[in-house]
């Protein structure tokens, strides 16, 4: 290991005393709590599978660095908040980071550095990248004790704004950039991802859509046969093939739906009676709701449409979706069932704000599918760190910044002797009580 000496610096005094700092303390880090991540990818056994669909086409006899390490140390990096691969040249050494990663603090090891995290995101080829969706798949299959009686899927895309030429890349009017349209998809009761998909920066089609759509839930019915599925979106998602398709498959679905003049005409007659209600009452607003059956041109059959109407003292605001589930008011299917979809916006949030996988900086699309992997990787380790906080704390719904803030950013003196390793965190620490419980909890079990 090289430590780079650092010139020593100086602070205002306190109490007429000098006081000066430098970078020499010694065996410290500053993400004590990345062993509770370790806790968490031990029992999901995260990189292992993601390795597992890498060919490694290394000379066994001069590996240094295992692909499960690889992976490990770039997931664990992510997950503190540090999304850059070159962020190992120095995280290689922090000595919490190596016992987390199963090398000794001192005499071990190194980890990976920047260079091999890059040839492994280059090394994958489609099918591989295809390998890898798949354990995200199936790791979020797992996750279930037994096939749930029904799912709700959350599909929607969100702005990916590119910093070159990278391939895939396509101008976006309407964010007015260069940019990738990934598609994220979560299991809506739980929040865990499903799939991540990189795609053009362009509104996908209605056959696209649907290829996505055959080739995931395909997985799940093998794993869950009688499993009921819910597909919904919002109006990108409304298409004619996808709509098709699902009916044909036994999925039910519930989209947004564009306005026109001839929803609005079908309409018209709940629309002129709330508007009137709310101009005698004298209210600020007035909400209500109808259905009706309609036909676009290109569907193949009428369709259930479910309306919003909300009157205002500036006139109308209405809005539709489209349904194939026969049961429930408009009003329930509205408000309960589609407005719900807005909690994927969040989770999307945290998967690419907090854990920036937007970070696809790659020339070749097939490594920025492998870096979006990585980032759902992280995803996971946090959601199930979050997951083994108690219900009544008041992290247990935390975002993952707040987490990574309060239980990971833990600064700790590592030391290691003949015998055993010893993490002194800070006797200041404010979660010290919630870090305890997490880690005696998520201890593996004995033989």
């Amino acid at each position: 290991m090289t430590d780079d000496t650092l010139l020593p610096l100086s602070f205002p005094a306190v109490g007429r005393k000098k006081i000066t700092a430098a970078f020499d303390g010694g065996r410290i880090t500053s993400d004590g709590g990345v062993m509770l991540l370790a806790a968490a990818e031990r029992r999901l056994q995260l990189a292992d599978r993601l390795a597992a669909a890498i060919h490694d086409p290394r000379d066994p006899a001069r590996v240094t660095h295992a692909m499960a390490d690889i992976v490990r140390a770039r997931i664990f990096a992510i997950a503190c908040g540090y999304e850059d691969a070159n962020d190992l040249d120095r995280l290689r050494t922090d000595p919490a980071f190596k016992f987390a990663c199963g090398r000794l603090p001192d005499s071990g090891l190194d980890l990976c550095s920047q260079p091999t995290c890059s040839r492994l995101e280059n090394l994958p080829d489609l099918r591989t990248v295809i390998r890898l969706g798949w354990v995200l798949v199936d790791l979020w299959l797992s996750s279930y004790d037994a096939p749930p009686k029904s799912v709700t899927l959350d599909i929607d895309d969100t702005v990916d704004v590119v910093h070159g030429h990278q391939q895939l890349s396509l101008f976006n009017a309407h964010y007015d950039e260069r940019c990738f349209l990934p598609i994220h998809i979560y299991d809506a009761a739980t929040g865990r991802p499903v799939a991540m998909i990189l795609r053009p920066g362009k509104t996908a089609t209605g056959k696209e859509i649907r290829g996505h759509l055959r080739r995931l839930i395909r997985r799940i019915r093998v794993r869950w046969p009688t499993t009921r599925i819910l597909a919904r979106g919002d109006g990108h998602y409304g298409r004619a093939q996808v709509m098709a398709w699902c009916e044909d498959n036994a999925v039910d679905y519930l989209f947004g739906l564009p306005g026109n003049k001839v929803l609005q005409r079908l309409v018209d007659e709940a629309a002129d009676d709330i508007r009137t209600h709310r101009a005698l009452e004298q209210r600020p607003v007035l909400r209500g709701y109808a259905e009706t059956r309609y036909k676009a041109k290109s569907w193949k059959a009428e369709r259930r449409v479910c309306a919003r109407i909300e009157a205002t003292t500036r006139g109308l605001d209405i809005r539709f979706v489209v349904t194939n589930l026969d049961k429930g008011s408009a009003e329930h299917v509205y408000d309960v069932i589609y407005c719900a979809r807005g909690q994927a916006e969040n989770l999307i949030k945290m998967h690419k704000s907090q854990l920036a996988s937007d970070r696809t900086s790659c020339r070749s699309p097939i490594a920025n599918q492998v870096r979006l992997v990585l980032h759902t990787a992280a995803y996971w380790l946090m959601l199930t760190l979050r997951e083994a906080v108690p219900t009544t704390h008041h992290l247990s719904k935390a975002e993952f910044a707040t987490l990574r803030l309060r239980l990971l950013k833990l600064g700790a003196r590592v030391t290691e002797t003949i015998s055993r390793i010893r993490l002194a965190f800070a006797a200041a620490c404010l979660e010290a009580s919630l870090f305890r419980a997490i880690a005696i909890t998520r201890q593996p079990e004995g033989p």
